[in-house]
């Protein structure tokens, strides 16, 4: 019993740790800065996104254990998501219809993201970037970002799957 207790603190600082990894490699300047992303909610939104995708593409064919870190990495996401919207002052009637919205954009762009870069397809990991990312950004640097997670996909693959479900996967650099 006490055992299983230890293993459920461990399990949720690890869904933690991977969480907070995301989201800090999220806010490196460059993606804002020197890439174009809107450095907006959305932007900011996108960018935890495509990172996620990046983790959960990772794990989805890593078994059962995988899908439940996977499934508490998203739900820690969108509780994020949850309290970052009543903190802007969405109402409690609007937050979940925004979160639904979030939810949607999200499943859409990690299916688009898993395509393009499962078919080894640049142009068309471009064109899911230029389309979700970087619509209303006319100083876009869509190469530098492509290039970026392919990279950043391909050094998730390399790792061995106890290294990413202890949350220990780390993110790298962006430039």
């Amino acid at each position: 019993m006490i055992m299983s207790l230890f293993r459920k603190n461990t399990a949720t600082n690890a869904v933690y740790a991977a969480y907070e990894s995301i989201v800090a490699q999220s806010r490196q300047p460059v993606f804002y800065a020197e890439w174009g992303v809107p450095d907006t909610v959305t932007g900011r939104f996108d960018m935890i996104s495509l990172h996620l995708a990046l983790l959960f593409r990772r794990l989805r064919r890593a078994g059962q254990p995988a899908k439940d870190y996977a499934q508490a990495v998203f739900d820690l996401f969108f509780k994020d998501m949850d309290q970052s919207l009543r903190e802007m002052g969405v109402s409690d009637m609007g937050v979940p219809k925004r979160i639904e919205k979030m939810g949607s954009l999200f499943y859409g762009l990690l299916a688009s993201v898993n395509e393009a870069i499962d078919g080894g397809d640049r142009a068309t990991l471009e064109a899911v970037l230029s389309r979700n990312v970087f619509a209303d950004s006319p100083t876009a640097d869509v190469k530098a970002l492509t290039i970026y997670l392919e990279s950043q996909s391909a050094r998730l693959a390399m790792l061995p799957i106890d290294t990413l479900l202890a949350g220990q996967f780390g993110m790298g650099t962006a430039a």
